[in-house]
């Protein structure tokens, strides 16, 4: 699907341990504003539910798993994110849903603009229209 797709990032390690760095305009393919992270989901529910027009992201799984459903209005993607080396871009005017989250999933996302609702489209029948 065209404006998403799965970053691997180099993981390092040896007998102490792992380590992933993650640099802005290199792995990350924006400058990175805003960092949050989604934690603590409760069975059954549904996170996002929406589209950016402006904003991309990445999201990571540095815990735990979860699947993605990518929708560009067009065709549907669903993406289990399992690996802490992986990342999933996701550009703007796509539709996501993230769901299934295991009980220990933390789920980083790295956004490219600071927060603006206004720039959310929350409504699907609406996000359909303005993709068309």
């Amino acid at each position: 699907m065209k404006s998403t797709k799965i970053i691997n990032f180099d993981i390092k390690g040896d007998e102490r341990g792992s380590l992933a760095a993650i640099e802005q305009l290199k792995d990350i393919p924006f400058e990175i504003k805003r960092v949050y992270y989604i934690f603590d989901t409760q069975e059954n529910f549904v996170r996002g539910k929406h589209a950016h027009t402006q904003l991309e992201q990445v999201l990571i799984c540095v815990s735990g798993n979860c699947k993605v459903k990518l929708d560009n209005g067009k065709e549907q993607e669903i993406i289990e994110l399992k690996g802490r080396n992986q990342g999933l871009f996701i550009g703007i005017m796509i539709w996501r849903e993230m769901y299934d989250f295991s009980k220990d999933c933390v789920l980083l996302v790295l956004a490219s603009e600071y927060y603006d609702e206004k720039e959310y489209i929350r409504d699907y029948n609406e996000f359909l229209k303005e993709v068309k």
